[in-house]
């Protein structure tokens, strides 16, 4: 299965910024035990590649496995280089026309118009919107598909149970969740409390 494919069927991607590296860890595998299938690790968290290298292990070759807050040259090349399989960048730039040139799937940071058009024009595989929660959460995403209704966006940024529902029902291919999700997990919190959210927000997305 492509990533476009991938996203459109799971329509939620978990993205984990801990501080603890293996508390990180545990909280992918966590995720991926309880059916989520797309799981992104930032390069902001603690010792990133080290958790993406060790997932990847762990996981096998088949599993999507991303890599976040991508937006060098090198941070491209090193994600690949540790596993990921997926590149999310927070905008457009270096580490997303990298990642494309090593054919990677991309998910792309975008929020202006003008930047959603410089995306499609790169190939991106699909638009990350984000901050989406500062220019207006769900009403924003519902401007944007005015002049552009066929485009695979990606809310992210402060999206919760609610507003992950109202986002897909507003034509969203998919929902990137980090807090609301992951809470303290990825610091060495509760996993069974991760799987409880995890569940919630699988129901919400599978409607």
């Amino acid at each position: 299965m492509d990533f476009s494919t991938a996203l459109r069927t799971e329509r939620l991607v978990a993205i984990i910024r801990g501080r603890d590296p293996e508390a990180s860890f545990r909280s992918v595998i966590t995720l991926v035990e309880a059916g989520v299938g797309l799981v992104e690790v930032s390069l902001s968290g603690a010792d990133a590649l080290k958790v993406i290298e060790r997932a990847r292990a762990e996981l096998g070759d088949d599993a999507w496995l991303g890599a976040g807050t991508v937006v060098t040259e090198e941070d491209a090349q090193r994600a690949a280089a540790a596993g990921a399989n997926l590149i999310v960048t927070p905008g457009l730039g270096p580490g997303c026309t990298a990642a494309l040139a090593q054919g990677l799937p991309v998910l792309a940071g975008v929020l202006t118009p003008s930047e959603v058009c410089q995306a499609t024009a790169s190939e991106a595989t699909a638009l990350k919107v984000f901050p989406a929660s500062v220019m207006g959460g769900p009403a924003y995403l519902k401007a944007l598909r005015g002049p552009f209704p066929d485009l695979p966006f990606v809310p992210v940024g402060g999206v919760g149970v609610a507003e992950a529902a109202e986002y897909l029902a507003l034509g969203a291919v998919a929902v990137g969740v980090g807090s609301p999700l992951i809470g303290d997990a990825a610091d060495g919190g509760d996993l069974g409390e991760l799987r409880r959210r995890a569940a919630q927000f699988k129901e919400v997305c599978a409607r």
